[in-house]
């Protein structure tokens, strides 16, 4: 009798033989800790590491100034932004343009999708056009809508007088009356080629077998639409609406070069406010409370949000 056959006889009888752990899976879990390096630093230095900073400098009166000594504040910084007119009038208008411009860019982004998912002339050359501004800076996308919007030389006031819609030009981004709602346009512009891209995928992937089955159950495009289309898409627009309120409520490079928070701090969102407590002022600890402040609201908001969708989805 062999080594091998009297270890196989002196097993015990009806227990299954526990299975060798094969040679090249025992260093699986290092080699993918030693290939997600590469991704996980910059993430841990620009991002983590700001973060952890950010939170840290929230508790302190930090200051601009070479010999500027910092100390531990606790709570008072927190204190001080409730009691702040100034950030409450800058978080109402940053409400006001986070969900104006989040609301509008899913209904037009939606509508272009919807097209651009018919099968119609140049519909590829449809869709490059409809990238333009997601190529373009955000810098650049503002001069061009200053432009745009320039009270003598602007197009909109020249298209608006030959219409004969108004009598004289319109300072769009100096009026108090029309400022904030000239620049959620231009929000609404330059975010709906993401949004309408991922809805554009969204909707490829509706199965064409449920379209079919309502237009022989006699549902016309409006019942296919909301019962079909939306429902399958419930998903992607869960998923993009949130992205799309994380990205508006921190915007700042568009608005800064469009208005630079004016007139009269009309357009003055968050952000704005940070940057001119931090780099206008000095007051890098507020400026840090602040934006401390803006990350507890866009979580709670998100996570009752969440909470909503998915309590309606089951």
């Amino acid at each position: 009798m062999t080594a091998g056959t009297r270890r196989r006889a002196a097993a015990p009888p009806g227990r299954p033989r526990r299975p060798s752990r094969p040679r090249a899976t025992r260093g699986t879990a290092r080699e993918t800790l030693l290939l997600m390096l590469p991704a996980l630093v910059p993430v841990l230095v620009f991002s983590v590491g700001p973060l952890l900073y950010g939170i840290y400098l929230a508790f302190t009166d930090a200051r601009s100034g070479r010999n500027a000594e910092t100390s531990f504040v606790g709570l008072a910084n927190f204190g001080d932004l409730l009691a702040d007119g100034d950030f409450w009038s800058s978080f109402r208008i940053g409400m006001v343009w986070a969900i104006s411009v989040t609301v509008l860019q899913f209904a037009a982004s939606l509508g272009l999708a919807l097209l651009l998912n018919e099968n119609l002339r140049l519909r590829g050359f449809a869709r490059v056009l409809a990238l333009v501004p997601w190529a373009m800076p955000p810098v650049v996308i503002g001069l061009m809508w200053r432009l745009v919007y320039h009270p003598d030389a602007g197009v909109l006031n020249d298209m608006l007088l030959g219409l004969g819609l108004i009598g004289d030009g319109v300072d769009w981004l100096n009026d108090f009356s029309v400022a904030l709602p000239a620049v959620i346009v231009v929000g609404v512009w330059t975010g709906m080629p993401q949004t309408t891209v991922v809805l554009l995928a969204g909707l490829q992937s509706v199965p064409r077998e449920l379209y079919e089955a309502g237009h022989v159950d006699g549902a016309g495009t409006w019942r296919r639409f909301w019962n079909i289309t939306l429902p399958q898409l419930r998903p992607v627009v869960v998923t993009i609406t949130s992205l799309d309120f994380v990205w508006n409520i921190n915007q700042f490079g568009l608005v800064y070069v469009l208005t630079q928070g004016g007139p009269g701090g009309r357009t003055r969102l968050p952000m704005l406010f940070a940057y001119e407590e931090a780099f206008r002022y000095g007051f890098f600890g507020y400026a840090a409370t602040l934006g401390v402040a803006i990350v507890i609201v866009v979580l709670a908001v998100l996570g009752v949000y969440l909470w909503r969708q998915m309590r309606e989805a089951d």
